[in-house]
């Protein structure tokens, strides 16, 4: 008989845990696993996937924050759905999910904690605490999450570390030219990229600074800021008055990352706080060398002078520091970038995250 899977998130966004989501909701034996996604809030461009993968969804919409309504909406539908485990992501849905699953009868609830979140207040971490005494267990992609949420009165045994899961890279499907040309980024200059939602997390400041700082020491690089948020026009107003688009640009949301990044010299993430960063990963499957903030999730990935290289938090003038160096020493980043291309592939497939899950589930199913 098949497992009857509840997965719910807020939305289908392009985020990290919404493609992981996707990847495990796609790429579970589907002659074992009736899955079935909620989407608490809002849609997202990320559900066409789950659509061509032949995945069910329902959209609760959920339209404030402390929405009754929603929670009783969700019960409803998880009460016709009938799942054996839900499996919540985030916390919106951790919270308002978990709920409705214990109000329906599930028998297997699951949270998911995705991120080291310092923006959470005391009574967010009181219904983490709340929850987490009714959940059959917690799911995480880093063991600096674990510690992070432990710290906070979580018991350590509820948490269970599945790395995330990157699919088989593809050849690009076009050339250099071509993708700088996309980008509007001269064929002659050396391209680093940062791909990320515009918000005060992913500390974009540092990056235009540091933008800056590499381009006007050697004139030839170009930062180039894929994604989208709520800091877009901020940005765009500190950037011209700190640089120029010659030094770092701005290119909005894209489909074509994935044809994008194997031409890239360098690949940036400066952030605050980070679970398991897919960006980072794709960028070190793509051979791309890495420098990151010296944060806990990007340790996790990262292994500074091996796999890539790590700053100190917000050091602008070391994120120029070591992408000059990098880019005067090709051999050294070549280096780095094959060493992270191994490693990602050998440790963080798709195949084995999916696995994980299943034999999780399964695990949990027998003991239920």
């Amino acid at each position: 008989m098949k497992i009857k899977l509840a997965l719910i998130i807020p939305t289908m966004d392009r985020g990290g845990a919404e493609k992981q989501l996707c990847l495990l909701a796609s790429n579970l034996p589907s002659d074992h696993f009736d899955v079935h996604v909620f989407l608490l809030t809002r849609d997202g461009p990320l559900r066409e996937s789950l659509r061509r993968a032949g995945i069910a969804t329902t959209l609760i919409g959920k339209r404030f924050k402390a929405d009754p309504s929603a929670l009783f909406r969700l019960r409803d539908a998880l009460k016709e759905f009938a799942p054996d485990i839900v499996h919540t992501w985030i916390f919106a849905a951790n919270a308002f999910g978990r709920t409705a699953a214990l109000m329906a009868g599930v028998p297997v609830v699951i949270g998911s904690e995705r991120c080291v979140d310092p923006w959470k207040s005391w009574w967010h971490f009181q219904i983490d605490r709340a929850l987490s005494k009714r959940s059959t267990a917690i799911t995480t992609n880093s063991s600096a999450i674990e510690a992070f949420y432990v710290s906070h009165g979580i018991d350590a045994n509820k948490f269970r570390v599945i790395a995330n899961g990157v699919l088989p890279i593809h050849p690009s499907s076009i050339d250099r030219t071509t993708a700088f040309k996309r980008l509007g980024v001269p064929s002659n200059r050396k391209l680093i990229l940062a791909v990320g939602r515009l918000w005060e997390q992913k500390r974009y400041r540092d990056l235009i600074w540091a933008g800056e700082l590499v381009g006007a020491t050697r004139q030839d690089t170009t930062l180039i800021v894929i994604g989208d948020g709520p800091q877009h026009d901020e940005l765009l107003r500190f950037r011209d008055a700190v640089t120029t688009p010659r030094h770092v640009a701005f290119v909005g949301e894209r489909d074509d990352v994935s044809d994008l990044l194997p031409h890239a010299d360098l690949f940036w993430n400066g952030s605050e706080y980070e679970g398991q960063s897919n960006a980072i990963i794709e960028a070190m499957q793509a051979s791309v060398p890495v420098i990151a903030s010296n944060i806990p999730g990007n340790r996790d990935l990262v292994i500074d002078g091996v796999t890539g290289r790590l700053v100190p938090l917000g050091d602008r003038a070391e994120f120029a520091r070591h992408s000059i160096e990098l880019l005067d020493n090709p051999a050294m980043a070549n280096e780095l970038a094959d060493s992270a291309r191994n490693r990602i592939t050998t440790e963080f497939s798709v195949e084995k995250m999916v696995g994980k899950h299943a034999a999780l589930y399964r695990e949990l199913i027998d003991r239920s």
